[in-house]
Parts: structure tokens; C-alpha cells; sequence
């Protein structure tokens, strides 16, 4: 989704993916991807593995365990520690004199505060270590997808020369406290990236699902239930005039199974199914009547801003797997059109002739 965000004005020299569902997605949505795309532990690759010198490097590690969900392993977790199987590949091709010209790790927002604040300090003292300068920005894909997807995005570069600057309102309380907790040598390496607001989202949650009469509802007490399961004050929501539609997440409070619905026009986060996290309910109160079903793997798709033509695993559970650990695709043309290719053009300094 990172590649596809990014534009056709980018090739891709080489991607990686441990996950056999997610790896033949990319090969279904990516002509061309055979030459250039190894399935397998980030830790098996080698640095002759990536062939010449890349403008970015992109790394979207696994993210359970900077979640706030999640046990909050931080950098020493399992599935977290993809990063050091990543980072050890920059620090080679560095030695080489081929390191990546600028870098983004993007990953949930638990990264700013993680252990305190020692994880993101690791990872920017991994940066400055390698000659990096940089700074974080918090994206929530809301502000383009009707879908609550808060990010982080630490943008990395080793030629700042065209670095748009200045304080924006990317720059979250938690982005700034974390820049806040850092040593002052690590401050000296600090980038406030500056990134313009985009225009105001003009599609809500409604706008994005399939027609009524071209799905399956639940049976009416499977909706009484989820009904009986929201508070009063969620269940309120779903009285006003009109047509209102909800997206709904069943939790577990204190041992009790409660249904939470949001009715502002966007969805909630989109999740895989680890861990025991459940997927969406739709639910449409009219005329008095409220119904619900299950939020389809499209519309999932259409929430991250992919194009109905992207190609989704056969089965729900494949497809969600896909979609919940993906990146929004609209934030990531948004920091490549006003961050990363004005950076890497303005910066470019041609190789003189021999």
C-alpha cells in the first residue's frame, strides 16, 4: 500500500514480507513483481541481496507491540524487532556508501511513548548514529478516508537541503513531548518537517459501503442483541431522524461485552483478526428500525483508500489480515507529494561526469 500511495513516478527496487497471504497480494496488484519482491524474514536478507543505491527505503514493522493494546514489548518484542532486521541491512549498505537517501518507519503512535519514551529515543539514536536527521509527524488517515488511522511517520534524511521546515499541525502534543524527552544531541539531529493541511474529506462512511440490497443482514435478534449490549448513550445515537449510519465494535469491559457506535461519518481503525480483535459491524437506523451486518472486505479496502480494482485475498479473514496491517494509502501520496519528492528533487546533486 506504502508503493501504491507512492505514484508511478516510483520504481521499486526491492520489497520483503514475511507473510505468504500479504506476499501474494502484492504479487496479484504488482506487475512486474517476481523480479523484485522476496518473501521471507527481513533477517535472511543480505545486504548484495538490494541492488544500487535507493532515494527511500520505506519500513512498516509489525506493530503489536508499540500498540497500546498489545503487552507494549517495545523494540525488544518478537515481532517488533523487524526493525533491527531492517536497520542492520541500512547500516551495511552506509558502509558501502549506498545507503538510502532518506527513510520513513511509519508504525502505530504507542512508538512516541513506548517503555517512556527509550524506544523512540533508540530508534532516533539508530538514525543520528547512521548520519540521519529527523523528525516525526502524526498522520490520522481521517483527514482523507473516513477511517480513524492514527500514525506516526518518522521521515529520515542524510541531505536535508530541501527540507521544508516549520512547526505544522502534524505535529501532535505526543510528537512534540517526544521530541521534548529526547537527550540534546539528539535534538541537534531534530527535523520539524513542515506538511501543509490537505483540503477538508468530502466522503463519509456511508458514501463508501455497497448498496443495501446487494448485501446480507443479520437476523433481527442478532441486531436486538448487539443492540441490548450499548450503553444508553450509544444506543442513542442511532435515534435521530433520517438515515444514520454506524460503525460498531464489539469490546469486552470489565467482563461484560459491550457494542460501541460511532455515527460522526467514520469508521473505526481497521484491525486483522489477531489477538481477538473483532471486525466492524455496520449497522443503518431508519424509519424506526435499526440493522446491522458485517463491514465487507471492499468497503475494508475502500477505507484504506485502495481502488476497487485492487486485487483482495479470497476470504474475509485473508483480506482483513491484509487490509488492518496496511498503511492508508492517500497519507502516504500526501507526504510524497509535499515531503519526500520535493526533499530528494531539491536535494539532488547530479554525479559529475567522468
Amino acid at each position: 500500500m506504502a508503493r501504491l500511495g507512492l505514484g508511478e513516478a516510483w520504481s521499486c527496487l526491492y520489497a520483503n514480507d514475511f507473510d505468504a497471504v500479504k506476499a501474494a497480494t502484492y504479487g496479484a496488484n504488482h506487475d512486474g513483481a517476481e523480479a523484485h519482491f522476496r518473501r521471507g524474514d527481513v533477517w535472511a536478507v543480505m545486504p548484495d541481496d538490494l541492488p544500487g543505491r535507493a532515494d527511500l527505503a520505506w519500513a512498516s514493522s509489525p506493530c503489536q507491540d508499540f500498540s497500546l493494546a498489545g503487552a507494549r514489548a517495545g523494540l525488544t518484542g518478537g515481532r517488533s524487532s523487524a526493525f533491527f532486521g531492517f536497520w542492520r541491512l541500512v547500516e551495511a549498505l552506509n558502509s558501502q556508501g549506498r545507503a538510502p537517501r532518506a527513510i520513513v518507519i511509519e508504525n502505530v503512535v504507542g512508538l512516541l511513548t513506548s517503555h517512556g519514551g527509550e524506544d523512540f529515543e533508540a530508534l532516533c539514536a539508530a538514525l543520528a548514529g547512521q548520519g540521519y536527521r529527523f523528525g516525526a509527524l502524526e498522520v490520522d488517515a481521517s483527514a482523507f478516508t473516513p477511517q480513524s488511522r492514527p500514525r506516526v511517520f518518522v521521515i529520515a534524511t542524510l541531505e536535508a537541503a530541501g527540507a521544508r521546515t516549520g512547526r505544522c499541525g502534524f505535529h501532535s502534543k505526543a510528537v512534540v513531548q517526544a521530541h521534548d524527552r529526547l537527550p540534546e544531541a539528539l535534538k541537534a539531529s531534530w527535523i520539524w518537517w513542515d506538511l501543509p493541511t490537505p483540503p477538508a474529506r468530502n466522503t463519509d462512511l456511508a458514501a463508501l459501503l455497497e448498496d443495501d440490497d446487494a448485501l446480507v443482514w443479520k437476523p433481527q435478534a442478532d441486531t436486538a442483541r448487539l443492540l441490548s449490549q450499548m450503553t444508553p448513550l450509544h444506543r442513542a445515537r442511532l435515534d435521530g431522524p433520517g438515515r444514520t449510519v454506524g460503525a460498531v465494535y464489539r469490546r469486552t469491559r470489565a467482563g461484560t461485552p459491550q457494542a460501541e457506535v460511532r455515527t460522526d461519518g467514520l469508521a473505526g481503525c481497521l484491525r486483522t483478526a489477531r489477538g481477538g480483535s473483532s471486525r466492524q459491524t455496520i449497522v443503518v437506523a431508519q424509519g424506526g428500525g435499526v440493522r446491522s451486518r458485517l463491514l465487507t472486505p471492499r468497503e475494508g479496502a475502500r477505507l484504506m483508500g485502495l481502488p476497487d480494482s485492487y486485487v483482495l485475498p479470497a476470504g474475509s479473514t485473508a483480506a482483513f489480515h491484509v487490509i488492518g496491517d496496511g498503511v492508508a494509502v492517500p497519507v502516504v501520496r500526501w507526504l510524497a507529494a509535499h515531503l519526500l519528492e520535493p526533499l530528494l528533487r531539491d536535494s539532488f546533486t547530479p554525479l559529475a561526469a567522468e
